[in-house]
């Protein structure tokens, strides 16, 4: 991950939930069996280089095992 979220994320989506998930296996061999979802939301983030700007960011996440392969897909402004 080359940003990090600053503040909340908001306005989040549920996009896919278990076998809709195309990248479900690599998920389950690297960070363990759950129900995972991939969602995505918008946030504030700050870059390498010390910016901060308004991205859309798309995550996958599971209960108990948390947020991970955080990525941003676009920027808003």
């Amino acid at each position: 991950m080359n940003f990090i979220v600053v503040g909340d994320i908001t306005q989040i989506e549920i996009i896919a939930v278990g076998s809709r998930i195309r990248v479900l296996p690599v998920l389950q061999r690297r960070f363990g069996k759950g129900r995972w979802r991939k969602l995505k939301g918008v946030a504030h983030v700050r870059l390498i280089d010390g910016t901060i700007r308004l991205a859309e960011i798309h995550w996958f996440e599971a209960h108990g095992i948390g947020k991970k392969l955080m990525r941003i897909k676009h920027y808003l402004d």
